[in-house]
């Protein structure tokens, strides 16, 4: 992993595991904005509050006990690609690994929000997690009713297979399918149902991108009622990564066949295909899925490039989802360094291997 901070526990996934259809827990990015809290289940419990009719108190045994459906997420920081953008932008310098694919579980909030019997009032929940004593703002942030109603949006209380990390969460966050990572909140102690979309820094100022670039994300932004700020992010963008080979690496020219491979993923939608170029973008030849597939998680594909000779090569990936939105071959700057997805390139060389 690399380690960006161990204060605040900030990780990046290898790009090795883009090979990976489920990533392990342990090589799973960790993002934390807050130091974490050390939290005893004895003594945690969820709080459902706000425009409720029967707020509600549950502990871990209460939401053990209720229907838990699995959802397979790619699960990716906003910030992921920000060392890519020129200029350069303050904030983690991220560069492919701020994401991962896994498999989580937990009831649905849906079912939680009907438990407690939601007003007809409501309009946005918003998560608020277990937070030590700081000067900064608590980091919340709220979603739309529907999006929160969605069967596929839970709290999970497990990641593949296992109890949640203390540093991806445990012992509860929000899943919100799809969406940003910021959105899932983790160590989750309060569900508060409001009339009105969540105002804080999280909200108003972070996570936002400006409205001008709304044409070059298309539905990832979502403008607020006020619409003063910009847009505040939503779901994710179409996106494919080069696993391997790694960028300025030497290949053998002895080699007949050079393997290609790495994921991609499109947020609330579905990967159609991904495309590879091997000469900066001039021609595209399609690269195979393979048969791992989920909703919101992401698809490995592969690809067998042949190089007709020595010399130096770009080589690109360009995904496309289901509603035609493909990767731009470039990405149009934000102050945020947010939703980098510009197709993904790799400098190669081809030459004869020393001995």
């Amino acid at each position: 992993m690399t380690v960006y901070s161990e204060e605040y526990i900030t990780r990046e996934m290898p790009v090795s595991f883009f090979d990976s259809w489920i990533t392990p827990t342990e090589h799973f990015f960790v993002r934390n904005n807050e130091h974490m809290p050390q939290i005893h289940l004895a003594e945690w419990k969820l709080s459902i509050t706000g425009e409720v009719a029967r707020p509600l108190t549950l502990t871990m045994a209460d939401l053990l006990k209720m229907e838990a459906p699995s959802v397979t997420n790619a699960l990716e920081c906003a910030g992921n690609g920000r060392a890519f953008f020129q200029p350069r932008i303050g904030g983690l310098p991220w560069t492919r690994g701020g994401v991962g694919n896994a498999v989580f579980r937990g009831p649905s909030l849906g079912a939680l929000l009907r438990r407690a019997e939601a007003k007809d009032t409501a309009r946005h929940v918003a998560f608020r997690g277990v937070a030590l004593p700081s000067p900064s703002p608590p980091f919340m942030r709220s979603i739309p009713m529907d999006k929160a109603l969605d069967p596929d949006t839970i709290v999970a209380t497990e990641m593949n297979g296992s109890p949640l990390t203390p540093e991806h969460g445990y012992p509860a966050r929000a899943l919100v399918p799809g969406w940003i990572g910021s959105a899932s909140i983790k160590w989750l102690m309060e569900i508060r149902v409001l009339t009105r979309e969540l105002e804080g820094y999280y909200m108003d100022s972070a996570y936002r991108l400006p409205t001008r670039s709304r044409e070059a994300v298309g539905e990832n932004a979502r403008v607020s009622g006020e619409a003063r700020r910009g847009s505040v992010i939503t779901s994710l963008p179409i996106k494919s990564i080069i696993a391997a080979p790694a960028d300025r690496s030497v290949i053998d020219a002895a080699a007949t066949s050079v393997r290609v491979f790495g994921a991609a993923w499109a947020g609330t939608s579905r990967v159609s295909r991904v495309e590879i170029s091997a000469d900066a973008g001039e021609s595209w030849q399609p690269a195979a899925l393979r048969s791992e597939h989920a909703r919101y998680a992401w698809r490995l594909w592969d690809f067998e490039w042949k190089p007709r000779e020595e010399g130096t090569y770009v080589i690109l990936s360009r995904a496309t989802d289901n509603r035609g939105r493909s990767q731009p071959l470039e990405m149009p700057w934000n102050p945020g360094g947010y939703l980098w997805n510009a197709a993904d390139r790799v400098r190669v060389t081809v030459g004869k291997a020393d001995h």
